[in-house]
């Protein structure tokens, strides 16, 4: 046997189960799940490597969302016939493959069968993925609000974890003094003080000659330079760092704005958008724009969902994009729904090789039964991954409606549509929405 199981329990102890006869006789080392949560479990790395034999915590819904996250087969033993189809159900409700369930007396004969077994999509499981896969990337973000302590705390994990190459902006000796009363180990970034760098005098006159049509001059670029948010931007345009992340103190426009004068656009687009990674139990979705656009055109939505598709595939989607409506294809009418017509045709002309369709409702483009039912001659109804709102107000309703509602880690919004990646926070974000946002950031710096 070279499978990893996990062991786990219906209405009994492992008292009187040898475990240790058993992982002998298939080759396995025995280890034992040790901590006070799954992501505690999982994110310690104590179960990945060499087969083992896992001697799970003997309840079988906190060992199946464990045997879930990683993608391991579940041996349930039981202390009779009755309990045992309750737990299989609840334990393959997380998603998880019971293997067999077996009673006490059956663990000295018992000769497990190999079985395909996969991690299945969670939150614990994306943020495990999300900061591998930025790891690799090995990209440099600059987070230009060294005054807030939350920043200085997601940079000690991003660095102790070696997820980017971090610079933060602030002044060097406070930043060094908080982070020294929090206990936070700063040495390996970059700490500059801008207002005091020999940049800014190169960055001022970059920026006066970007924005001499507008007739800025270079007194007045000097002055814009020592806005964190200009100098950060500056950074990432001149290729000092690969991308920024910014908005833990400041507004939205504030982060965005700089973006939009000095990286500007990427070829071809028109609009910069943004999608909400929303992670579920078994699912991974892609809301846009849910952040950015009040009232897009027709036009616009369609390059939304071209941008969307892209971005998701760089974490991991494999697209199939609705444009959601009121109306599935002609089953209702009116000027909106003309809109999503246009805009299904323009996704369509953008990214000819991703599955788009629309209009759709939503409920025809998750649903199988109902898609089929709806649209189905659609490649896209009832799989749907990447959803496309009509407005603002949709999409912002939708995310948070799934976000409260259905428990769904939502991560973003990641901005798309720029030369080089800047994304923005929430000025509630926590130490952890900023972690796995600058994981985005180097991931999409990574991709250029």
């Amino acid at each position: 046997m070279s499978q990893t199981l996990l062991v786990t329990l219906a209405n009994r102890t492992f008292e009187g189960v040898d475990l240790q006869q058993l992982a002998g006789r298939l080759g396995l080392e025995l280890v034992r799940a040790e901590g006070d949560s799954v992501a505690e479990i999982f994110n310690s790395g104590a179960l990945f490597g060499d087969a083992k034999l896992i001697q799970g915590t003997g309840d079988y819904n906190f060992d199946g969302e464990l045997a879930a996250a990683l993608g391991v087969p579940v041996v349930l033993i039981t202390s009779d016939d009755t309990t045992a189809p309750l737990a299989k159900r609840r334990v393959e409700e997380f998603g998880a493959v019971v293997v067999s369930s077996i009673s006490g007396g059956e663990v000295e004969t018992f000769q497990p069968t190999a079985v395909e077994a996969k991690p299945v999509m969670s939150p614990i499981v994306f943020e495990h993925q999300l900061l591998e896969q930025a790891k690799a990337a090995g990209s440099h973000v600059v987070l230009p609000e060294g005054e807030d302590d939350r920043i200085l705390q997601a940079a000690d994990q991003l660095l102790r974890q070696g997820i980017a190459q971090i610079t933060i902006l602030g002044d060097v000796a406070d930043m060094n003094r908080r982070a020294a009363d929090l206990g936070l180990d700063l040495s390996g970034a970059n700490l500059l003080n801008h207002l005091e760098s020999d940049l800014l005098e190169e960055f001022a006159a970059d920026f006066a000659e970007l924005r001499k049509k507008k007739g800025v001059t270079l007194e007045e670029a000097r002055e814009t330079m020592k806005d964190v948010s200009y100098f950060g931007t500056m950074m990432v345009h001149k290729g000092l760092a690969d991308g920024m992340v910014s908005g833990a103190a400041h507004t939205t426009a504030h982060t965005i704005k700089p973006s939009f004068q000095i990286i500007k656009t990427a070829p071809g687009a028109s609009v910069v958008s943004s999608v909400f990674l929303m992670v579920m139990q078994d699912r991974l979705w892609a809301f846009g724009d849910c952040a950015v656009n009040p009232n897009p055109t027709a036009e616009q939505i369609g390059e939304i969902a071209a941008v969307s598709a892209k971005t998701a595939a760089q974490f991991g989607i494999d697209p199939k994009v609705a444009i959601l409506s009121y109306s599935t294809g002609s089953s209702g009418a009116g000027p909106d729904v003309e809109r999503a017509v246009e805009a299904t045709a323009k996704a369509k002309e953008l990214a000819p090789d991703v599955a788009i369709d629309g209009p759709l409702q939503f409920d025809a483009a998750c649903d199988p039964g109902v898609g089929a039912k709806k649209a189905p001659e659609s490649p896209v109804a009832g799989q749907a991954n990447v959803f496309i709102f009509p407005d603002l107000e949709a999409g912002n309703a939708g995310y948070k409606i799934a976000q409260r509602t259905a428990g769904a880690l939502a991560v973003g919004p990641v901005l798309q549509g720029l030369n080089k990646p800047v994304n923005d926070l929430s000025r509630g974000a926590t130490v952890p929405d900023i972690v796995n946002t600058v994981a985005i950031t180097a991931i999409q710096a990574g991709a250029k």
